[in-house]
């Protein structure tokens, strides 16, 4: 027999970068399939490389379910990422100028 083709899939949903102000493309989920090779490194020029192709397809839904049923349609076994929702900590210019500050702001 063969070698059973076991890729395993992972969707999330990507967090923003730090250039995003907006909620643009980080309201979609995405499926990406997990290496199944560990990836190599060139002796001659030192640039890393795979020969895993799946390791290149990036597929997009609007919504968790349509990437879940896509998986079970298909027969690819997936674990789903757990969204993390960023803290934002609330700080008003004033602050910085406190007299009861923890640490003293100089220059």
């Amino acid at each position: 027999m063969g070698k059973v083709d076991t890729m395993v899939a992972r969707i999330y949903r990507p967090a923003r970068n730090a250039m995003q102000s907006g909620k643009g493309k980080s309201q979609d989920w995405t499926l990406v399939f997990e290496p199944e090779q560990p990836r190599s490194i060139d002796p001659l020029m030192g640039y890393t490389s795979s020969s895993d192709m799946k390791q290149q397809v990036k597929l997009r839904f609007d919504t968790l379910e349509e990437a879940e049923n896509y998986a079970r349609r298909e027969g690819i076994p997936y674990v789903v990422q757990p969204v993390q929702e960023p803290t934002i900590k609330k700080v008003s210019y004033p602050d910085n100028f406190r007299y009861d500050r923890k640490v003293p702001w100089t220059h």
